[in-house]
């Protein structure tokens, strides 16, 4: 691990000297001057101990067991007195959630939040900014990842001495997980979620790459996807936060600070619009906003502590200011949302080929071939600061779109367990078909193209399909469900549904078997099905010889010549590549049982 580059006398006498070990809630961070950060152990402390200084004020909830047993603490903090989710929804005040710790090793946002924390309610930092919202910090996501501790876990980051590990024991990124969820850690957290409906979800990372000045990036949707009017709101408050941070000295960016062409500096940056695997992209569907915060890698530890404490008083203050307001336009949001039953929505987002040249405060570089790896290799030269004039690529549009249906979807009985599962993770409102509606009009999805993962990815074999919506009849049976689109998360709804969207069930490859062929005929028999079929119906012959004629590959292909005839005999399985789930644009009969509701979670307080 790279050692701390030299700090100003200024910053190593305000921020980095250690603090005597008998000062109230400190952090083994801010007592060792921030060369080392401290065990879990040492959070299951503090969160009693923030409670039992401030017993009025702070709350400490365990919100879930990781796989190995270990507590998921939060800290809800707030001078309303409303330390409880139904208490906060009940005065309408805001929550905002922040966590640390989603990729252990990326630890800032531990010791910062804990900082920030004590300091605000000291009355040193943001005054009076509790008197308007609900604080709910979670230091650590990742729990059992902190745990795996060691001194060369981010070989590119500079501090702190020790850290975490990225993924968690059973191997998952969590910032991959917020739309399948398969991780315990991400269910407990969906439940916070669900429970607080945090106005702001800010998730604190630590940035890989290059060597450069700038030292932080803010990220925020909705702003180049979701509702329109909170695009306008996250706008401001990603914009408040920037110009708060730049005030303190920093300089941060509006975009991810990775170069558009690997270990190229020339190549610029492109900016983007997240998928919702990731925390930015899964918050704007619920129609609040969702913060990337990425420190730089290559800052020392007691800058990037510095810079996030920064970032999380700055968040403080602008809800305090806005929170009011944007709570009232994101629930105006959800009433929108239920109005988008047949509506065209994005799936996708691309950045275009438009850019713009920037001045990047860079430093001196050289790009020479490597004899280890045998290609251009850059080197940084952290004494010469150099200005930067690259091109930055940030003009987002919407790419795949798709009508949601006129109504909802339906999950057949086969499937309704598993769907239901997830819907209920996520909030999602659902019925249970008590009757057998039978027969009814819907659309269908037929693959025309399947390609499956090459390899297993995050625990799953994902799946893409090509394909489109076709209207049929199709029998419903009692059992399956109905999930309207027209309810508050109905953009949630399509990105889970819709096949082609990036993160949907089908994506992540939870239909997998519907893509799979289980039924054939042997050689033997094909060829006498194939005879009969050609003696019997002179057009179907013509097609089969000119397909010969026209398509050389399918000429050469025995499996593919009898296939052709296969797919005309009564005994191929129509449910080939039939996507399971269907829309409708009615609501089905037998809705005899009441729309679910997502469960309350059980705080227990330490």
């Amino acid at each position: 691990m790279l050692r701390h580059a030299v700090l100003s006398a200024a910053l190593l006498s305000l921020f980095s000297a250690p603090v005597s070990a008998a000062s109230p809630l400190t952090t083994v961070a801010e007592r060792s001057g921030f060369l080392n950060t401290g065990r879990y152990a040492e959070v299951e402390v503090l969160c009693r101990q923030f409670q039992a200084r401030y017993p009025k004020q702070v709350r400490c909830v365990e919100f879930g067991r990781t796989p190995e047993n270990r507590p998921m603490l939060a800290l809800a903090v707030s001078n309303t007195g409303a330390l409880t989710p139904d208490a906060a929804k009940l005065r309408k005040i805001p929550v905002l959630l922040v966590q640390g710790g989603i990729h252990a090793g990326e630890i800032d946002g531990k010791d910062a939040g804990f900082l920030a924390l004590r300091e605000v309610l000291e009355g040193k930092a943001a005054p009076g900014v509790l008197d308007k919202q609900v604080l709910l910090f979670v230091p650590v996501f990742n729990v059992d990842g902190h745990e795996r501790f060691g001194q060369w876990n981010r070989p590119n980051q500079r501090g702190p001495v020790e850290m975490g590990w990225r993924s968690t024991a059973q191997n998952y990124n969590l910032n991959r997980e917020y739309m399948k969820a398969d991780s315990p850690e991400m269910q407990h957290m969906l439940a916070l979620v669900n429970a607080w409906d945090p106005l702001a979800y800010v998730d604190l990372h630590v940035t890989d790459g290059a060597q450069f000045e700038p030292d932080i990036s803010i990220q925020v949707e909705p702003v180049h996807a979701g509702d329109a009017a909170l695009r306008v709101a996250g706008t401001a408050l990603r914009d408040g936060v920037l110009a708060d941070l730049a005030k303190q000295g920093s300089d941060p960016k509006p975009f991810y600070i990775s170069f558009a062409e690997n270990d190229n500096p020339q190549s610029g940056f492109v900016d983007s619009a997240p998928n919702p695997r990731f925390s930015h992209g899964y918050f704007q569907l619920r129609n609040r906003f969702g913060m990337l915060v990425e420190t730089h890698s290559w800052k020392d530890y007691p800058t990037r502590v510095r810079i996030t404490r920064n970032t999380i008083v700055s968040l403080l203050s602008q809800v305090a200011q806005h929170g009011a307001q944007w709570r009232q336009t994101a629930l105006e949001a959800d009433a929108r949302a239920a109005q988008l039953a047949g509506t065209t929505l994005p799936l996708t987002y691309k950045t275009t080929d438009k850019s713009r040249m920037i001045a990047f405060r860079g430093y001196a570089y050289t790009r020479t071939p490597s004899e280890v790896s045998g290609t251009l290799m850059t080197r940084y030269d952290e004494t010469t600061p150099q200005i930067w004039n690259v091109p930055l690529r940030d003009e987002i549009v919407p790419d795949l779109q798709q009508a949601a249906p006129k109504a909802g979807y339906l999950v057949p009985a086969a499937q309704a367990q598993m769907v239901a599962a997830k819907l209920r993770q996520h909030g999602v409102s659902y019925q249970v078909l008590a009757g057998a509606p039978g027969k009814l009009p819907v659309e269908t999805f037929r693959a025309t193209a399947v390609k499956f993962g090459a390899q297993s990815f995050e625990g799953r074999q994902t799946t893409a399909v090509q394909g489109e919506w076709q209207k049929e009849e199709r029998v419903v049976a009692a059992g399956a469900l109905y999930v309207p689109v027209n309810q508050a998360k109905a953009r949630l709804v399509v990105a889970l549904f819709e096949p082609r969207a990036p993160d949907s069930l089908l994506a992540w490859g939870s239909f997998n078997t519907a893509f799979e062929r289980k039924e054939y005929m042997e050689e033997y028999v094909a060829e006498d099905v194939a005879r009969a079929q050609l003696a019997a119906d002179p057009a179907l012959a013509a097609q089969f010889h000119a397909k010969l004629g026209s398509d050389p590959v399918f000429a050469k292909s025995p499996a593919a010549r009898l296939e052709f005839f296969a797919r005309r005999h009564a005994s191929w399985d129509e449910r080939l590549n039939l996507y399971p789930v269907l829309r409708t644009d009615a609501a089905p009969a037998g809705l005899a049982l009441p729309p679910t509701r997502t469960p309350k979670l059980s705080h227990r307080a330490d």
